[in-house]
């Protein structure tokens, strides 16, 4: 069952109802659902069911259903078993011949994207990314040239370690969407270049404080840069001659108004084109 990401008001109806009648609630934390069941005046029994514990009390939780009693499951904020402790206890009650009813509402990755304003229906859910930086940075290099966006989970203090990654295997015009403590009172929402991202994350440490979603747009379609016109070309091709990339994108995009990512991208293409 899913609970709030942060706004306590946005528990549904149907879930308050299921909450109410259940005799046992499995709680990822029992204090802070607790703190919810308490705001609503519910007193279910509550019991703890964390990661580290969830194969053993999958045999409990079996066992109260054998005797008939209803029993919820909830984390601590958005939908079970989505980067959350769920899918093995859900697993085991299927299993054991028991039905399992999903009860919807929020979760972060899907307020992100509806708050991004991607032209896209395409796009990818990973969750967190490795914690040591050369297996996350193996891992964005798999969605370099991705044609979807990439939604991710990723701890505050990692913040300024992962944007710095994004810019050094995906490059600096990528954008990214950063969407930072969802629903809460210092809610924010900002779509920058990856390097303009990084900076601001490493500068502002208020950015790498609370739950923190990221959204890494799709590469440049190739036909974007296949339809680049000869005059903007040009021009970053002159700008590439004497400046560096980030530079040149820079101000190629002021002075032809072409999107930086799309001017990026050809500026990639046309370096690996000039090493092969």
């Amino acid at each position: 069952m899913a609970t709030p990401i942060g706004n306590a008001a946005d528990i549904s109806l149907r879930a308050l109802a299921v909450l109410s009648a259940a005799d046992i609630i499995c709680a990822e934390d029992t204090r802070v659902t607790g703190q919810l069941l308490a705001r609503y005046g519910i007193q279910s029994r509550l019991v703890s069911v964390r990661e580290h514990n969830e194969r053993t009390m999958a045999d409990k939780v079996i066992g109260w259903l054998a005797e008939g009693q209803l029993v919820a499951q909830v984390s601590d904020a958005g939908t079970p078993a989505v980067s959350d402790p769920g899918a093995r206890l859900v697993a085991a009650v299927r299993e054991a011949g028991y039905r399992v009813v999903p009860v919807p509402g929020a979760c972060a990755a899907v307020t992100a994207l509806s708050a991004a304003g991607l032209a896209t229906t395409e796009w990818l859910f990973y969750g967190f990314l490795p914690p040591k930086a050369s297996a996350r940075r193996k891992q964005l290099e798999a969605w370099r040239e991705a044609s979807f966006a990439v939604v991710l989970y990723e701890a505050p203090h990692r913040m300024a370690e992962c944007t710095a990654d994004i810019v050094a295997v995906m490059g600096a015009d990528r954008r990214v969407t950063l969407a930072r403590e969802l629903t809460k009172t210092f809610e924010t929402f900002r779509t920058l270049p990856a390097d303009e991202m990084a900076d601001w994350v490493a500068t502002d440490s208020n950015q790498q404080r609370g739950e923190c979603v990221l959204v890494i747009e799709a590469a440049p379609a190739a036909a974007a840069i296949e339809a680049l016109d000869e005059a903007a070309r040009h021009t970053l091709d002159i700008l590439l001659a004497e400046l560096p990339p980030k530079q040149a994108v820079k101000l190629a995009a002021t002075l032809t108004g072409v999107p930086r990512d799309v001017l990026y991208a050809y500026a990639v293409a046309r370096r690996q084109a000039t090493e092969a």
